[in-house]
């Protein structure tokens, strides 16, 4: 008999190991736990980079429903819509049955995030502020879909992209820039946001990073009195703004004199996803073109 309960109390160790093996857990960018009892199966992303990050780091066959502009990469195109980021369809989601919902702090409506929360859906709420976020959130991605390896290796190439950007232009002189994220009213960004520390990578130095807000209103005297070396902008597709070409009505404007108006695709320098290298090289050549204008 003694033999017995020595099997039994082994296979119990056993069993208690492989489900304690099974649950995951993480800390997202809000301070909160996440925990599971096993790797999401069902994930619904509530914002256009949640869904790309969950692709990249290999959870897209976990995915089940994204919000509209969910358009990268391809497969993304053919998932479940739920709503848009700013307004959720909550009958949508919860017909999906997810067991995690991925959200957007500062894009999503609260109340309606708290709802799903209420209702005992987990939720991992993405926030990214500086560039190693992006890795870090890859990885903490893959834990929760059960895909650690295929994120790992992505988190891994993005590292390795930021920091071969950083020693090839470290050094460099620093070029005053002013982003514009629209022109009426007249928006950039501040210092928190995540475009000012791809601005830094390149030896930029964004006009307005002493701003408290991640997106502020300005007016065009405070940007004239700044004077940018160059102005970038976005607009909201490829096409590149009209309002970009405006600047040149102050002919005396640094960005304006130099032929410094440069326009960068919205969703590789808006979006906090591993695409942003691709941004990110393309204003590191952008301001480049204004040292060499300068005679550097």
């Amino acid at each position: 008999m003694s033999e017995l309960w020595r099997l039994l109390a082994l296979l119990l160790i056993l069993w208690l190991q492989s489900a304690a093996a099974a649950a995951v857990a993480v800390v997202d960018d809000s301070g909160a736990r996440v925990a599971l009892p096993e790797p999401a199966r069902r994930i619904v992303s509530l914002a256009p980079h949640a869904t790309e990050l969950l692709l990249a780091a290999g959870a897209g066959g976990r995915v089940v429903g994204v919000v509209s502009h969910s358009d990268y990469p391809a497969a993304a195109r053919a998932l479940p819509q739920v709503g848009g980021y700013e307004r959720l369809d909550l009958e949508a989601i919860l017909g999906l049955a997810p067991d995690l919902v991925v959200a957007w702090e500062s894009g999503n409506p609260g109340a309606e995030v708290e709802r799903l929360r209420a209702l005992g859906i987990p939720v991992y709420v993405t926030e990214l502020r500086r560039l190693e976020d992006i890795p870090a959130t890859l990885e903490r991605i893959g834990i929760l879909a059960g895909t650690p390896g295929e994120a790992g290796t992505a988190a891994a190439a993005f590292r390795d992209g930021v920091e071969a950007l950083r020693r090839r232009y470290a050094g460099r002189s620093p070029v005053r820039v002013f982003y514009q994220i629209w022109d009426s009213p007249l928006m950039t960004v501040g210092g928190d946001h995540l475009i000012t520390s791809v601005i830094a990578l390149c030896g930029g130095r964004n006009i307005f990073a002493d701003q408290a807000a991640l997106a502020p209103a300005v007016d065009v005297e405070s940007v004239l009195v700044r004077d940018p070396e160059a102005i970038v902008a976005s607009g909201m597709a490829a096409e590149r703004p009209e309002w970009l070409d405006g600047w040149r009505r102050w002919p005396g404007l640094g960005a304006v004199r130099e032929e410094a108006l440069f326009l960068i695709h919205p969703d590789l320098i808006q979006r906090p996803t591993p695409r942003i290298l691709e941004g990110a090289e393309q204003l590191c050549a952008d301001l480049d073109r204004v040292r060499a204008r300068r005679g550097e």
